[in-house]
């Protein structure tokens, strides 16, 4: 698979200077984890699972989770996960490309069971998603992954979701994210993502952002935000890949405030359209908290509506200008630091200080390609959008 796999080859090459470059199950999990974009969550129970799992892979998907956790209700966890092994057999028999499979859980005991369940099929499961992680459960839900992993002989990662009210509040925090630390760490060969329930953070303080509203305009969450980043994505190879906030809302509501999305990109008819499409389904919203959650050192994002994984993708493209700024700093005959004017002639390029940036920038440029030199996301958000 690939992103924006599913438009034409020559569209691809007129889009991209350098193009995303193919991945499997089996590729490295650095690969792996910052490939996974714009990860898509759908309940265990849908009767036609995979059936959809199809369909949103010939979209440009490449990762879902099928939830058996909090988009379920209690009673219905034992049917779903008789659903799941039926849908993952059919997956299985039929065969073709599929996105990177992950199973949110409940709790631990449910992950050598299913894997058990799932037979030859467990070829299609990725891994699992853990909800709400702390160090003690945290342990118990790893290891049960490691367990299957060896009963199963395949490789399954997972991701832990850090959205318990330890980590919020104040007075636990700390010591909170240190013990998670520790414990991801000794699992580091396990550990593909760490998500942010920002959801539940907002739970726990009875909040509930708007569509005119990012995560990073509640600042509770936006300060636990800085903080995960602080202690468990570090660019000094301690560091985990964490992905984005969910963004809720899919559907137009009245608006508090003005549109958030300016006209300059979207200056020709159809991209006008584009525009005041994307206003229309509270997107541009979305298309900012994207750009935050980079800011932030995000990278990919929960999503809970197949509207939201082209911005997600489109906007995940390294810039022509970024690139040619991180292919200067890592010139090997920089490696003795020093300080020089950018390609564009419009920003200094600092070599020691701007490294890290550089190296993270090239791996998304690996995984999500790198755009032409007068390609912006209006043509990739278009491209996408058109299949």
């Amino acid at each position: 698979m690939r992103h924006f796999g599913h438009i034409s080859p020559a569209l691809r090459k007129d889009l991209f200077h350098r193009e995303p470059c193919e991945f499997t199950a089996d590729s490295p999990a650095r690969i792996l984890a910052a490939a996974l974009g714009a990860t898509l969550y759908s309940p265990a129970t849908r009767p036609h699972l995979a059936d959809d799992v199809r369909k949103q892979a010939a979209r440009g998907v490449v990762s879902m989770v099928l939830c058996l956790e909090d988009s379920i209700g209690d009673a219905e966890v034992a049917g779903a996960e008789e659903n799941l092994v039926r849908q993952f057999a059919d997956l299985d028999a039929r065969g073709g490309e599929l996105p990177l499979l992950f199973i949110r859980v409940r709790q631990p005991e449910q992950i050598p069971d299913l894997v058990t369940r799932l037979g030859p099929a467990v070829r299609r499961l990725a891994g699992f998603v853990l909800p709400k992680f702390t160090a003690e459960r945290g342990e118990v839900f790893l290891d049960a992954v490691t367990r299957a992993a060896e009963s199963s002989r395949r490789r399954l990662f997972a991701m832990p979701v850090l959205e318990s009210p330890e980590i919020l509040h104040l007075e636990t925090r700390a010591e909170t994210l240190a013990a998670i630390s520790r414990t991801v760490n000794r699992h580091r060969d396990r550990v593909l993502a760490l998500r942010l329930g920002v959801t539940d953070f907002c739970s726990a303080y009875g909040l509930r952002r708007t569509p005119d509203m990012t995560a990073y305009d509640v600042q509770i969450v936006a300060g636990v935000i800085a903080d995960v980043v602080n202690v468990l994505s570090r660019a000094d190879g301690t560091g985990f890949t964490v992905t984005g906030p969910v963004w809720e809302y899919f559907r137009h509501q009245e608006r508090l405030f003005k549109p958030q999305l300016r006209r300059s990109p979207f200056l020709d008819g159809e991209a006008e359209e584009l525009r005041t499409a994307l206003i229309e389904h509270d997107l541009d919203g979305l298309l900012r908290e994207i750009e935050l959650d980079r800011a932030n050192g995000l990278l990919g994002k929960t999503c809970i509506h197949p509207a939201h994984v082209t911005p997600v993708h489109a906007l995940s493209v390294v810039s022509h200008e970024e690139y040619c700024d991180a292919e200067d700093i890592l010139r090997p005959e920089r490696d003795g630091g020093g300080v020089m004017r950018s390609a564009y002639t419009n920003k200094m390029n600092e070599v020691k200080p701007h490294r890290a940036w550089a190296e993270r920038t090239m791996l998304r440029a690996e995984v999500f390609g790198v755009a032409r030199e007068r390609v912006g996301f209006v043509d990739l958000l278009t491209a996408g959008l058109a299949v």
